[in-house]
């Protein structure tokens, strides 16, 4: 038994270094390992992967391979003490910072690791210089410190002996950032014992950097002296110089010369581009830290040097900048509307950086908590910047045990605070805050000590209107958030218009569309078998509505006639939808891929009527939809508009990144597929790649977190230069080279159309809307734009108002928020009274047939989200399915395997493993729910009022034993 424990323990250690190499430490070991030297000491890769590694070291680069190295290991296998073995050639192969990141038990504190980051990345900034070094003197000081190894010192002897003295320094540069923190201080010392004292004042800012001739400091004196000497040391060795050995310098100095510029340029600049990606990785890796802070638990930031240069040129604000910050730095809760690009980050970080000053000059701690809209008590208490999103913030608030307070809390940056509002996880956040503060206010009557709150600085580049059409509505929709965030002031810069170089860009609507004729026939017939009577337009996103809630309706009236051609209905008419602004065998193939599923669920399953009558339909014109689909003069006019702008603007410009937004999940991934398959496209240079959310809403396989990352990093780097993406990317991607933006086929609200207009960062950006004629995108942009000038407006009009009526409307509305919510939680308090029933009184009714599944007394849930059924009743209705489709469109879950209905097909979930054993897991989506003569299907398990019972493990778990002993 203690061995099984041992034996479970090393699993989950091993899966969490794996998690932890894979998720968290990737960057920075990406620039830590020197591939070709870890590979030769490690044996539990084979020999084949690692030729491939270095193959890819070869024609890639060394960052690839790395990444490929650590593919390698997260995928397995991985032999017992793999781990060990992998540390351990990282300390021999000389890359000793990644040893100690890999073995989490020396990992440096995230302090210590923000202080190394901003010096590597120093020494990147100032390599032009540092390669004027005396490389031969350097290179044996560092080695004499332990800096480089022999094979290092052996290998920057070599080069500087063949390609001169740079080449050779470029090496010990290269080698010595790698080292563990501290490293850069000993290399001051050698710098300062070799005689470089103009490369100590670059680094160090420090004039007389050699110390000789001033009040030194005893420290500064021992460097002086220990400089001295060996000056004098020196002194002596060259008066026995022979004139041969003297005129040797001048004449290496000269091949030096001749030899950098008989180095290949394509070889020079692959250097200069491998040099400047490392110091924008290293810049994407930091962010701003004082006295050390946490990204999500884990510490980011170069400022936590405190190195004067970096930290002026960071924590500096324009003029304007500093007039809008100024409530702030007063302590005042306050909204900074300015548009993107225009420095809100910059005054958040000002604000954080004074906020903490003060307080420290007070003697009293102070934390910073910034909330962001993407992607913890001891980490509270251990840092004092905290870079977290909402919902780990609201979570630890709400945590009553291991959790929060607010008054754990001094400054509080809420980014995106156009977000809270009702029901929004920024307005829960700001619910607790001003309960809080109503309480202070009772406090304070009754002569009570007042519980500290935060400060609140909420950023935006647009509060948007909520679509007002007058200038009082939009005022009180600006004032509602004002009064959500229990702001004092809202503050604003002129910036210049961002929207200067727009383009509004309107195809033809085709004269022919076969395709789309096909489809809508087909859905005339579907909907006259059904006898389904629309009353909205096909190929609409309201017909879809429409279709969804006739679906639901048939499910509760167990009609599965309409029920399954509702279904039907639905792709044909998202296929039309895709066809408008796709190509029509991306409309084609979503219909193949549904068809090829629904054949796939019902196999060893008979069909019903219905469903034979729509197979039957569906094969009879499939060949038509085929043909058509090939045949490029039907083809939509919009998406020759986007090749055109494509081609025109990466023709016209050096350097082009631009980003194309577009609706859904699947014209994204078409669009990717359209350029990567269009020649017109390579000649102008365009490497695209799409990004679109994590969620699993839709019938597309999402993105991961870590593939959203990678090609977000590609974007960045410039190795993709055309991102296609859903509105996942409309807020929070900074990307400072991006000057072309594209709406295409998309127009949503005032606020987005302002947050993708500003992912153009760069000078001379241009913003390009693209539609079709009749499809109202022209229409509603230009009702943005007028909404935009409203919301101006409106926020002119609230900084004119009195500091009086300004405070008694914040006031009024905040009030009039706090009886809202308490009426609210008292009805549904009584709601959830009302309703709440024992487990018996539910049964789930198979959606796609009349089959009763289970009654709620079977169901148990894990950690309070997962909804299992392992009797044996149940085990009888349903069958296994091998997901071999989850990666593709219309897949029904990503698990591997899944369970269906034993008699119609319906997917009811997925098969989870809980700790060994296999839990069928209820989707509630498939069935319907019975409750006495009520029937109704839902979207989520939180919106049945039932107390299932807990699951119970070890009943579980010993009943199979038992079962699997008794059958041995």
């Amino acid at each position: 038994m203690r061995q099984n424990k041992d034996l479970n323990m090393t699993v989950d250690t091993d899966d969490h270094l794996i998690w932890m190499i894979g998720e968290c430490f990737r960057n920075n070991l990406r620039l830590l390992i020197r591939i070709e030297p870890v590979l030769d000491h490690i044996t539990f890769i084979p020999r084949d992967q690692k030729e491939r590694i270095m193959t890819k070291a070869r024609n890639e680069g060394n960052s690839d391979a790395v990444n490929a190295l650590i593919d390698t290991i997260v995928k397995g296998p991985r032999p017992p003490g793999w781990s060990r073995e992998f540390i351990d050639a990282l300390s021999s192969a000389g890359c000793t910072y990644a040893a100690l990141i890999v073995d989490t038990d020396t990992l440096p504190t995230p302090s210590l690791q923000a202080e190394n980051d901003y010096c590597v990345q120093l020494i990147m900034i100032l390599s032009p210089s540092l390669l004027k070094m005396k490389t031969t003197d350097v290179c044996e000081g560092c080695y004499a410190k332990n800096l480089v190894s022999e094979d290092d010192k052996q290998n920057i002897l070599a080069a500087t002996s063949c390609h001169g003295s740079k080449a050779g320094a470029r090496i010990l540069l290269d080698r010595i950032v790698m080292k563990p923190p501290g490293w850069f201080s000993i290399f001051l010392e050698v710098l300062r014992q070799t005689e470089h004292p103009d490369l100590v004042e670059e680094l160090t800012g420090a004039k007389n950097a050699l110390g000789l001739g001033t009040d030194a400091s005893p420290e500064k004196d021992s460097s002086s002296s220990s400089s001295s000497d060996e000056s004098v040391g020196d002194k002596e060795k060259e008066d026995k110089k022979t004139p041969k050995e003297e005129e040797q310098p001048e004449e290496k100095e000269k091949d030096e010369e001749e030899k950098e510029e008989e180095e290949k340029p394509k070889d020079k600049a692959k250097k200069e581009e491998e040099l400047k990606r490392r110091s924008q990785a290293l810049a994407l890796e930091t962010s701003v830290d004082t006295s050390g802070s946490a990204c999500c638990g884990e510490a980011t930031g170069p400022e936590a040097a405190g190195a004067d240069a970096g930290e002026e040129d960071l924590l500096t604000l324009r003029p304007q900048q500093l007039a809008v910050a100024q409530p702030a730095l007063e302590g005042r809760n306050i909204i900074v509307s300015m548009p993107t690009g225009s420095g809100k980050t910059r005054i958040a970080v000002y604000v954080a950086k004074q906020h903490l000053d003060h307080h420290r000059q007070q003697g009293t701690p102070g934390k910073v908590m910034v909330i962001v809209n993407k992607a913890f008590a001891n980490t509270v208490a251990e840092h004092d910047v905290i870079i977290c999103t909402a919902q780990i913030l609201l979570n630890a608030l709400q945590d009553t045990e291991d959790g929060i307070s607010l008054a754990d809390i001094t400054l509080l940056v809420i980014d995106e605070c156009h977000h809270t509002k009702k029901g929004g996880v920024y307005q829960k956040i700001m619910d607790l805050y001003l309960s809080d503060k109503l309480g202070n206010i009772k406090n304070k009557k009754a002569g009570q000590p007042e519980a500290p709150l935060p400060q609140i600085l909420g950023l935006t580049a647009s509060l948007g209107v909520d679509k007002a059409c007058k200038i009082e509505k939009a005022k009180e929709h600006i004032l509602r958030i004002c009064a959500s965030l229990d702001a004092s002031a809202l503050m604003t810069a002129h910036m210049e218009d961002q929207a200067r170089n727009k383009e509004m860009i309107i195809a033809r609507r085709r004269a022919q569309d076969p395709f789309g004729d096909v489809i809508c026939s087909l859905m005339r017939r579907i909907q006259e078998h059904a006898q389904l009577k629309p009353t909205v337009a096909m190929g609409t996103q309201c017909y879809e509505q429409w279709v969804v809630d006739e679906e639901k309706k048939a499910a509760c009236d167990d009609d599965q006639r309409k029920r399954v051609c509702a279904e039907h209905l639905r792709q044909y008419n998202e296929a039309l939808i895709q066809s408008h602004s796709i190509r029509m065998c991306d409309a084609y193939q979503l219909l193949i891929s549904f068809y090829r599923q629904e054949d796939r669920k019902k196999e060893g399953v008979a069909q019903t009527h219905t469903e034979e009558f729509l197979f039957k339909l569906f094969n009879e014109n499939v060949k038509k939809l085929e043909d058509f689909s090939k045949q490029s003069e039907y083809e939509n006019n919009v998406l020759s508009e986007l090749r055109k702008t494509i081609l025109k603007k990466f023709s016209g410009q050096d350097e082009v990144r631009g980003i194309i937004f577009t609706e859904t999940r699947l014209s994204a991934m078409a669009l990717h597929s359209w350029i990567q398959e269009n020649s017109e496209f390579h000649g102008v240079k365009v490497c695209s790649s799409y990004l679109i959310g994590a969620g699993d809403q839709s019938a597309v396989k999402p993105m991961t977190a870590s593939e959203q990352r990678d090609v977000l990093r590609k974007f960045n780097s410039g190795d993709v230069n055309l991102l296609i993406a859903t509105t996942v990317a409309e807020e929070g991607l900074d990307i400072e080279r991006c000057n072309v933006v594209i709406r295409y086929c998309l127009v949503t609200s005032e606020i987005a159309m302002i947050q993708a207009r500003g992912r153009g960062r760069a000078e001379g950006s241009s913003y390009v809307v693209i539609g079709v004629e009749g499809s109202g995108v022209a229409e509603r942009e230009r009702l943005n734009e007028q909404r935009e000038k409203l919301m101006k407006k409106a926020i002119e009009a609230i900084q004119k108002m009195t500091k009086k009526d300004y405070d008694n409307k914040v006031m009024q509305f905040q009030m009039e928020g706090w009886l809202e919510k308490g009426v609210l939680r008292r009805r549904t308090e009584e709601r959830s009274r009302r309703r709440r029933m024992e487990p018996s009184a539910v049964k789930f009714r198979c959606r796609g047939c009349t089959v009763v599944a289970c009654g709620g007394e079977d169901i148990e849930v894990i950690e309070n989200a997962h909804h299992v059924n392992l009797s044996e009743a149940f085990r009888a209705k349903f069958k296994e399915n091998t997901n071999s489709s989850r990666r593709g469109l219309n897949a029904p879950c990503e698990a591997e395997k899944y369970i269906s209905c034993q008699g119609c097909g319906q997917f009811w979930g997925p098969m989870m493993l809980h700790r060994q054993l296999e839990c069928p897991c209820l989707s509630i989506q498939g069935f319907v729910v019975l409750q006495g003569d009520e029937e109704e299907t839902l979207e989520s398990w939180t919106k049945l009022s039932v107390n299932f019972n807990q699951f119970d493990f070890y009943s579980h778990a010993s009943r199979i034993v038992y079962r699997d002993e008794e059958n041995t």
